[in-house]
C-alpha cells in the first residue's frame, strides 16, 4: 500500500484526472498547464510515475484511473489510522473529535454509518 502514497501535488494532479476521466494525455497536459502551471514533460512525467505506482493507466494517449478518488482515500484513511491509532478506529475518534462539538448532523450520520456495518 506503500506505493499509493502521492504527495500533495501529486494528489492535485490526480484529481484532474479523476474529475475529468477519460482524459487524453494532451488535454491532461492543457488542464495541468492551466491548474498547476506544468510543462508538458511535467504533465508526463508525473503521469507516468502514478501509472508506475498503479493509480492510473495511460493506454495509446487515453488516461484513466485504475483506483477511483473514493477508494484512495480510503486507502490513505486506513494506513492513516493504522500508522497512528494501531488500527483502532474508535481511537482515532476519540482523538478526532477531543475538544470538538459535533454537531447532530453529524452524530447522526456516524449512527447511521455504524448501523450499516452492524447491518453488514
Amino acid at each position: 500500500m506503500n506505493e499509493l502514497q502521492m504527495g500533495a501535488v501529486e494528489t492535485k494532479f490526480a484529481e484532474i484526472i479523476w474529475r475529468n476521466e477519460p482524459i487524453s494525455s494532451s488535454q491532461l497536459a492543457a488542464l495541468s498547464l492551466e491548474s498547476l502551471g506544468w510543462k508538458k514533460s511535467t504533465t508526463y512525467t508525473v503521469l507516468k510515475r502514478l501509472c508506475d505506482k498503479g493509480i492510473f493507466r495511460n493506454e495509446k494517449g487515453r488516461v484513466t484511473s485504475l483506483i477511483s478518488e473514493q477508494e484512495f482515500y480510503s486507502l490513505q484513511s486506513e494506513r492513516f489510522v493504522e500508522e497512528n491509532f494501531g488500527g483502532s478506529l474508535p481511537k482515532f475518534l476519540a482523538a478526532f473529535t477531543n475538544g470538538k462539538k459535533l454537531t447532530a448532523e453529524e452524530v447522526n450520520h456516524l449512527r447511521k454509518l455504524v448501523s450499516q456495518y452492524e447491518e453488514e
